[in-house]
């Protein structure tokens, strides 16, 4: 899990990789983040992004899903 401001007008995004690269299971793990966090975001190539800096509330998200979390 990083932050990234690169290539996005200087706006801050939350990326988190490692995952599958199954669309459909992607898809639906970046909707309910999006739901939870109350944020937009998309899902790519096997990460999520995640609009804003929300590492703090998605930690502790993951780890209840059944996620380890690095970094």
């Amino acid at each position: 899990m990083r932050i990234s401001k690169q290539g996005r007008g200087g706006k801050t995004v939350t990326v988190v990789d490692g995952f599958t690269r199954e669309k459909k299971l992607m898809e639906s793990l970046a909707s309910g983040l999006k739901r939870h966090l109350g944020c937009g975001g998309t899902s790519r190539q096997g990460t999520i992004e995640l609009q804003g800096d929300v590492r703090d509330r998605l930690r502790p998200l993951l780890t209840s899903q059944g996620y380890t979390v690095k970094g």
